[in-house]
């Protein structure tokens, strides 16, 4: 098995449309009020919902923290940095000992992770130190 894609629900397809472009998906298609994004090679990897009227979730309920994208070596991670940072997001960034991420939230709080593995082996374990 493997995960197939994340499903979020938000209150402006066009603002969460520009701030996943920003982050580099691209758009597969767009149905009503779904817009589906992929990095290229599956039909799609993120499909976000516009809903109306919905309340946000509260910081401390239950359900999804965060969902992370990784990047492919430590360039595309520190353009990532200087991209949020010229964009002024609020991020916060993390040594887990076997990755590097920095995390920050949407336009509508959902949580994301930028992260760069770091391990010599992908057989090597968690050593790193527990978060929130």
């Amino acid at each position: 098995m493997k995960l197939n894609h994340i499903h979020i629900k938000v209150s402006n397809l066009e603002k969460a449309k520009e701030f996943y472009l920003f982050l580099g998906f691209k758009i597969r298609e767009q149905v009503g009020n779904f817009l589906f994004l992929n990095f290229g090679e599956e039909h799609h990897s993120l499909a976000l919902q516009e809903k109306k009227n919905v309340l946000p979730q509260e910081e401390e309920s239950l359900g999804l923290y965060h969902f992370s994208i990784e990047v492919k070596n430590e360039k595309e991670f520190h353009f990532i940095i200087d991209k949020l940072k010229e964009k002024r997001i609020i991020f916060y960034p993390a040594d887990h000992g076997i990755s590097k991420a920095v995390y920050f939230s949407d336009p509508d709080n959902n949580g994301v992770e930028i992260m760069l593995d770091t391990r010599k082996s992908k057989d090597q374990l968690w050593k790193g130190k527990l978060y929130g």
